[in-house]
């Protein structure tokens, strides 16, 4: 009988350790993002999550991960793999996200720099789809491909390094949309 005892009293035990741990997400206005992400065999680790508002609207919670091992933050650095995600709180044309993602690289690169960006954009802007609320793009670096995924489907994958590095400074480089959410995704 008190093996029996011993026993319950591991399993109960292990049962309340397993229930009272700590959740492995943070929450940004009702979203969750994972503190770790693992994608083809890479881990990636959260460095900041945040906000972005528009105007007065709330328009979408987001995560910025870097590979586990790098330096932190590099958000336009060719050898750091990493990953933005973006959950969107309103729907928003596809034809839009095209037009904001030209209109915002060329308001942030030199002429010849989106000049020489011009063709690889117009193709990755072919490949955005339509959301509606709840929806998450995931925008990520992989260290040799360029991926856009919506709610976990691959919608583009392409080696473009320098496409990479200016879709992330959209968010992330030294003029952002938003500097408050730049330094929230940054952790800093």
């Amino acid at each position: 009988m008190p093996k029996l005892r011993r026993l319950v009293v591991t399993v109960l035990t292990t049962a309340l350790m397993l229930v009272a741990l700590p959740a492995l997400s943070v929450e940004v206005e009702g979203v969750q993002f994972d503190e770790t992400v693992e994608v083809d065999g890479q881990r990636y680790a959260l460095i900041g999550h945040g906000l972005f508002r528009y105007m007065v609207w709330d328009a979408y919670a987001g995560a910025y991960y870097q590979a586990e091992g790098f330096p932190r933050p590099a958000p336009q650095s060719r050898d750091v793999p990493r990953r933005l995600a973006l959950d969107y709180f309103h729907a928003i044309e596809a034809a839009d996200f095209a037009e904001v993602t030209r209109d915002t690289l060329g308001d942030q690169l030199s002429e010849a720099d989106f000049a020489a960006l011009a063709n690889a954009l117009n193709d990755f802007n072919t490949h955005y789809r339509s959301v509606e609320p709840g929806d998450r793009y995931v925008l990520g670096w992989d260290g040799e491909r360029l991926t856009l995924a919506l709610n976990g489907e691959t919608l583009y994958a392409k080696a473009e390094p320098a496409l990479a590095n200016a879709l992330f400074g959209i968010w992330l480089g030294r003029t952002p949309l938003g500097e408050g959410f730049r330094d929230d995704l940054l952790g800093r």
